[in-house]
């Protein structure tokens, strides 16, 4: 019987230096599974190269040797010696391997758990793979079975509900202060890439205006233009504290940028709107004693941090709930695999006629008055019906001549009569 293996090296087992070292583009992906399905013990291929991870998964009915080719071919693709990185390889078979595509695409073997970005990754090798056609009815029903099991984990736990990168942390406590972010002006002071990050994520939840100051107002230029916003001179902040929601600041100031007195000054001016800061810097650029002030909000890094971990920790105990689905998953994927060998659907197809007729004889028999000799020979002609019925499906089912397309054909049958219901 085929089996499902993959092999791969991921974030826990090498270091990204090697990682970059072995990883696939895109278009080096298409020529690599195409290469390797060309290989004599591998039936059907999907690879999947992301900056995290790169895996070959594969059907095949000679797990050593396919072990083997598959580990040269990476080797010898990307010009590595083997022995450079072979350590740092896993390879798993069976039900390990479809609990592994399961786990990943739902984000529990990832970096950062609930991470959403996985599964887009795996969508897109899948559709290289389907395009020029290295998966087939085993890697396709698995595949379809991965996307299902992600999509109820993100449905029936929590495992991505809770923000996990401090940028995000930050626009989720500016949602809390304000109820929606939507319109809502932002001033970003400094470039650092988690303030601009933080951006990002506020423009994706509709935030208006962006301002952008910074000492070198070449770079605020530069900056602001990226998100359609409005460079300011360094100078100008005071002032515009009287029209800003939220300012994100990430400089390497020394001293404070924005001190308790600056914003005092303009708190009658805004009318208790509240202001909202996100202080990323290190050391930090808002005055401490701003928070003090009504309808002012400050958090700095290490507020974030603890926003953070404590979502780490929520999500870590959702995962315990999706390991579980994880777990039926796998269970119920092996019986449909196992069924895709000969002797079982055959069984099932013989047992499923078997059934109709038994009941239609039932019925028959209850609405007329047979002699018992005519009930016997009623049972006997249906015997013979069913097994000559039966015998050129099982002959071909059974002929070796077509032992590479075998899965193909099982899997037919076994929708065709709806064997799997």
């Amino acid at each position: 019987m085929s089996e499902i293996v993959l092999v791969g090296i991921n974030h826990k087992t090498a270091s990204v230096e090697l990682r970059e070292c072995i990883a696939f583009s895109e278009e080096e992906s298409v020529t690599a599974v195409q290469t390797l399905l060309r290989q004599p013990n591998l039936n059907e291929v999907i690879l999947f190269s992301t900056c995290n991870r790169v895996e070959v998964l594969f059907v095949t009915d000679d797990k050593n040797p396919a072990i083997s080719a598959t580990k040269k071919f990476i080797a010898d693709f990307n010009k590595i010696p083997l022995e450079e990185f072979e350590n740092a390889l896993y390879v798993h078979a069976g039900d390990e391997a479809v609990r592994h595509i399961f786990r990943v695409a739902s984000s529990l073997d990832s970096m950062v758990v609930g991470e959403p970005q996985i599964l887009g990754q795996i969508k897109s090798a899948y559709r290289i793979a389907t395009a020029i056609n290295t998966s087939g009815v085993i890697l396709n029903r698995l595949l379809h079975r991965t996307f299902f099991v992600a999509k109820r984990i993100r449905t029936e736990t929590g495992i991505g509900d809770r923000a996990v990168s401090i940028s995000f942390a930050a626009v989720e406590l500016g949602r809390k202060i304000f109820g929606t972010l939507e319109g809502k002006t932002v001033l970003l002071i400094g470039a650092g890439e988690m303030a601009e990050l933080a951006v990002e994520h506020l423009v994706r939840n509709k935030a208006g205006d962006i301002y952008v100051a910074n000492r070198t107002f070449e770079n605020a230029v530069v900056l602001a233009k990226k998100f359609s916003g409005q460079a300011l001179h360094f100078e100008e902040i005071s002032a515009c504290l009287k029209f800003i929601d939220i300012i994100i600041s990430s400089t390497g100031s020394a001293d404070f940028v924005i001190t308790r007195d600056q914003v005092k000054g303009v708190l009658r001016a805004r009318r208790s709107r509240p202001l909202f800061f996100i202080d990323i810097a290190v050391p930090r650029d808002i005055d401490p004693a701003v928070n003090r002030l009504s309808n002012s909000y400050v958090y700095d890094i290490d507020d974030l941090k603890d926003v953070v971990d404590e979502n780490l920790e929520d999500r870590q105990q959702e995962a315990v709930k999706a390991e579980r689905i994880v777990d039926e998953a796998v269970i119920s994927f092996r019986h449909w695999h196992a069924g895709l060998d000969v002797v079982p659907t055959i069984v099932a197809l013989r047992n499923k006629v078997t059934a109709i007729a038994q009941a239609e004889i039932k019925k028959t028999l209850q609405s007329n008055n047979f002699s018992d000799s005519g009930v016997e020979a009623i049972n006997k002609m249906t015997g013979a019906l069913i097994n000559k019925i039966l015998h050129d499906p099982t002959i071909f089912l059974k002929k070796n001549g077509m032992l590479s397309d075998r899965s193909y054909y099982i899997d037919a049958v076994r929708k065709l009569f709806n064997l799997d219901e």
